[in-house]
């Protein structure tokens, strides 16, 4: 399994480390993985299965919160049965194709669900300062083609990646110090000029992700003036409930990920598994704690949770 380093070799096989320097504790660094795998399919699969079963929850804030479960699902499996294969069976194996393609799919999951919780701070901007037009502007129709509009963004941004690191000649080595494949993680053993690949995936993140951001927190701004207009302290209570799962969710989501891209960026000199396990982190902290949020945080989705479960007791 020793890397091979000669130049007129391009590698079409690679191989995972896990968390390097870390590998004699793999089978213990598992049980958090797979714990938090679990409550993610799960919790999330609950969520989507009630709001698509139960009518009363087909709102426009429900139908982005079932996009986001589904992103969610997709995020977890992309990468954690991965990492589990490494810790337990020492699977790391993986050709240059299906590393690629789970490049393809981490990335452009994450930019999909940065645009659903943009869409989502939309969606409270439109029901706190126009209640009464609420409906009638997010219909379903407007739903399904923003919807398809966040997906097409997502994924047309990330595909040009796959021509990217397919033009590489991977010769430099074949051992990735990491649990799954990522863009720059794979083009370093490249022994090609990478500045392209380096400066599209800085493109990529302002043109998504930081945009993203700052029309969420303009959003808010937008909110927030609206709520403090409210002469009644009840109203405006009720009203910043209502965004209180939302901004759990947005910090859980964008703080863990632009602190291992600082860490990243300007932390050389902190150890390479402390930024592997910032990214795990970055990765599986929104899934698992996304249904607990809004569960706990959201009584019709709580009702509904006591409901299936009572009715599955009985």
């Amino acid at each position: 399994m020793a890397a091979l380093n000669h130049t007129d070799i391009s590698h079409t096989v690679f191989y995972l480390l896990g968390i390097p320097g870390l590998e004699d504790q793999h089978v213990w660094i598992s049980i958090p993985f797979f714990i938090s795998y679990v409550i993610a399919l799960l919790g999330n699969s609950l969520l989507v299965f009630i709001i698509l079963t139960k009518r009363s929850l087909h709102e426009p804030m429900y139908l982005f919160l079932c996009m986001l479960a589904g992103a969610d699902i997709v995020l977890s499996t992309t990468t954690v049965p991965q990492a589990l294969a490494i810790f337990w069976f020492h699977a790391g194996e993986i050709s240059l194709d299906l590393c690629i393609t789970q490049v393809f799919f981490l990335s452009s999951t994450v930019v999909y669900e940065s645009g659903i919780l943009l869409v989502m701070a939309f969606d409270r901007y439109i029901a706190i300062c126009y209640p009464l037009r609420y409906i009638s502007i997010l219909t379903h129709a407007l739903i399904g083609k923003i919807g398809v509009a966040i997906f097409l963004r997502s994924y047309c941004t990330i595909f040009p990646v796959i021509f990217l690191l397919k033009r590489l000649t991977f010769c430099k080595s074949n051992i990735l110090p990491n649990t799954v494949c990522k863009h720059i993680v794979l083009a370093r053993v490249s022994c090609d000029d990478i500045r392209v690949n380096i400066w599209y995936g800085i493109f990529v993140l302002m043109s998504t992700m930081v945009i993203d951001v700052v029309l969420i927190f303009f959003s808010y701004v937008l909110i927030l003036r609206a709520v403090f207009r409210m002469s009644s302290q009840n109203a405006r209570h009720k009203a910043l409930n209502t965004c209180g799962s939302h901004v759990c969710v947005i910090i859980l989501f964008y703080a863990p990920g632009f602190f291992s891209v600082l860490t990243q960026r300007f932390g050389q000199h902190i150890a390479p598994h402390i930024h592997v396990l910032l990214a795990s982190v970055y990765i599986l902290a929104a899934p698992v704690l996304n249904p607990i949020i809004y569960g706990v945080k959201t009584k019709q989705i709580r009702d509904q949770v006591i409901h299936v479960f009572c009715t599955k007791h009985k």
